[in-house]
């Protein structure tokens, strides 16, 4: 498993270092992989959109807590299975800052072991 963000890398060792991650986490200063994989950008309406603040009012009542934003604040998210090889197994690229891709789903798209 890899990460990547848009943060720096004082940022992004500040993170790893709160958050205990236990996998590389690289950046993405340029937007030069957001392009390579059509990650989509937010607008201010979807920002600030009902949808958006829905699902931040439920991630914070859930304990989770925003960090310093990146150098591209509008950069929504994406979920990708690669491998082995260059074989894509499973994407979803967000729709807006809340949504994230279902856990169920990426689980199944994971090789088998063995």
């Amino acid at each position: 498993m890899v990460a990547i963000g848009t943060g720096d890398v004082r940022y992004a060792k500040a993170f790893v270092a709160e958050e205990q991650i236990d996998f590389p986490v690289l950046v993405d200063d340029d937007a030069s992989a957001a392009r390579a994989a059509s990650v989509r950008k937010a607008s201010i309406f979807t920002l600030a959109g009902p949808r958006s603040w829905s699902g931040s009012r439920q991630a914070h009542r859930d304990g989770f807590r925003v960090h310093r934003s990146g150098n591209r604040v509008t950069q929504l998210g994406a979920t990708f299975v690669v491998g082995p090889g260059s074989h894509v197994r499973y994407a979803h690229l967000d729709a807006h800052s809340s949504e994230h891709a279902p856990l169920d789903e990426v689980l199944a798209a994971l090789p088998s072991p063995g």
